[in-house]
């Protein structure tokens, strides 16, 4: 048995939606043979060093009917001793990454702008129910500040209990206020607790 296999790209999307990128099926339909697409190789090591999967190119020789692929490594991998290029590989597009071709609507482009988030929302899950947006301090910063609403002073003054992440970190986690995103630097909103919506605040 191979110490590798491809992870299934459609269910990585599915559960990081803001922040892991899949071509959209349209993209997916223009592939060619001839052309380089990317896959994830997920393999198994005694390497505590070790990443535990490659992202590498495989460039297309044919494809089926049924729109499965079969295709022949372009690199030699880093960690994985099994493979090695030019090595035959069969796939389907829901194992496809990136393709040759541009992706006009990438939603963790869209979201990947950094925010300062608490732990409570970030690592514990607990959804957001206070949030607002700064002048941003550094180009990558988007401006936003992600609270649950429930953390005390205390908790506050900790740096270790706050993270400078992507939105699309955050929205992973709770996507209920993405529709406030494109609000202008001074914007805040606080979440209703009896209704669960988000009202605009001044204080």
């Amino acid at each position: 048995m191979p110490s590798w296999h491809l992870a299934n790209a459609d269910e990585l999307a599915a559960q990081f939606r803001y922040t892991f990128f899949k071509p959209a099926a349209e993209t997916l339909a223009k592939i060619a043979v001839g052309e380089n697409v990317k896959l994830i190789f997920r393999f198994q090591s005694d390497d505590p060093e070790a990443p535990g999967a490659e992202r590498m190119w495989v460039l297309v020789d044919e494809i089926g009917p049924d729109h499965s692929f079969r295709g022949r490594l372009d690199n030699d991998p880093r960690h994985i001793a099994d493979l090695k290029a030019g090595d035959c590989i069969e796939f389907a597009a829901c194992h496809i990454i990136n393709t040759a071709h541009e992706e006009p609507h990438n939603i963790v482009e869209r979201y990947i702008q950094r925010c300062f988030v608490t732990q409570r929302v970030l690592r514990d899950g607990v959804p957001a129910g206070y949030l607002y947006r700064e002048e941003p301090e550094q180009e990558d910063d988007s401006g936003w500040r992600i609270t649950a609403n429930e953390e005390s002073d205390e908790y506050m003054d900790d740096p270790d209990n706050s993270a400078y992440v992507s939105l699309g970190a955050v929205l992973n986690q709770d996507a209920s206020f993405i529709h406030l995103l494109d609000s202008p630097a001074g914007s805040a909103f606080v979440r209703d607790t009896e209704t669960g919506a988000f009202v605009a605040c001044t204080d």
